[in-house]
């Protein structure tokens, strides 16, 4: 049975644009594009990016827009997901934030390509998700988006949002790092609603890449130094966790990546799972290639990495607090 998403056939991995145009030297576009097609090629074809990744003049979109001038016959090929509606201070999920960040992704893309998905990034707490998602059903009813998502919601605000429209998809943080989807109610939402799970950094923001072996891996204008999870305190302790890690991929002669990818998508393969499509973050062919190599976990090797994940614990939270205040809304 094909997997699909708003009612597309989706491949088993997917594609997260972020890194190509949300880092201190992003990507040339024309060396984006090389990647973004050989992505295609390989069958990622769930593309997720964000009105934020990037500056107002230099984002996803407009990277969509470039690729989609290029090669206009691969637009009815890939499924586009696109966050929006970020607030100054914080999530803005009020009508009049809604529309304009709707409005402003289209304007840039230029009907080069069509947003499948549009996801609030994160759930406004001042405003009922009720209300964002009337707004957006709005756009799906005139054509203009082609379905609804959400973005780090817990399972009670995803059930209220699909009562309102059908939610397409919920993206979260779901990797070896945090598991928290599988336990906390929202996979098992997204199984009962037929929602597909979206599981954004399915590589830890590097850590599962096998590249970060000290701070000192790390650029000094890296973001990821004011995460808790690579501070000196907690650094070494999570460290820990990956040479474990590593031990398991070595014995299958894979990469750690390619494991911790196997890893997510195996959860597909789990009693009343939902549908659960990684989307690793790649800036070059050569990653491209190694993140969509088929890599299958054995129960066995899925129950020595259970035993690891008990035996050894995450240290620190996912973000600093000024953020993590938005996420299990």
């Amino acid at each position: 049975m094909t997997a699909t998403i708003s009612n597309r056939p989706v491949g088993p991995i997917g594609f997260g644009l972020m890194g190509l145009t949300w880092r201190s030297q992003p990507a040339s576009y024309d060396d984006a594009v090389k990647v973004m097609k050989r992505a295609l090629d390989l069958g990622a074809n769930l593309w997720n990016g964000g009105e934020m990744y990037g500056t107002p003049e230099a984002n996803s979109l407009h990277l969509l827009e470039y690729y989609f001038t290029q090669y206009p016959e691969d637009k009815d090929k890939v499924i586009i997901s696109i966050k929006g509606a970020a607030g100054v201070a914080g999530p803005d999920g009020s009508p009049e934030n809604v529309r304009a960040s709707v409005e402003n992704c289209l304007k840039i893309l230029n009907g080069k390509a069509f947003i499948s998905i549009f996801e609030p990034a994160r759930v406004d707490p001042k405003t009922p998700i009720e209300t964002t998602v009337a707004v957006l059903s709005e756009y799906v009813k005139a054509g203009k988006i082609g379905g609804i998502g959400l973005s780090e919601c817990n399972a009670q605000t995803l059930r209220r949002a699909h009562a309102v429209h059908p939610i397409a998809a919920v993206e979260v943080e779901l990797s070896l790092f945090s598991t928290d989807p599988l336990n906390n109610g929202v996979a098992e939402a997204c199984s009962d609603l037929g929602v597909a799970l979206v599981a954004y950094s399915p590589l830890s923001r590097g850590w599962l890449t096998g590249q970060v072996r000290s701070l000192d891996d790390i650029p000094a204008d890296d973001f990821r130094h004011l995460f808790p999870r690579f501070q000196p305190e907690t650094f070494h302790l999570n460290l820990k966790l990956v040479e474990r890690l590593e031990q398991i991929a070595a014995e299958k002669k894979v990469t750690l990546a390619q494991t911790a990818l196997a890893w997510v998508r195996a959860h597909n393969r789990m009693p009343g799972a939902p549908l659960i499509i990684p989307i690793p973050g790649c800036t070059t062919v050569a990653r491209v290639e190694e993140n969509l190599a088929s890599v299958e976990l054995t129960a066995e090797e899925m129950g020595q990495i259970a035993a690891i994940l008990k035996e050894i614990p995450v240290h620190g939270n996912r973000y600093p607090e000024v953020w993590e205040q938005f996420n299990d809304l």
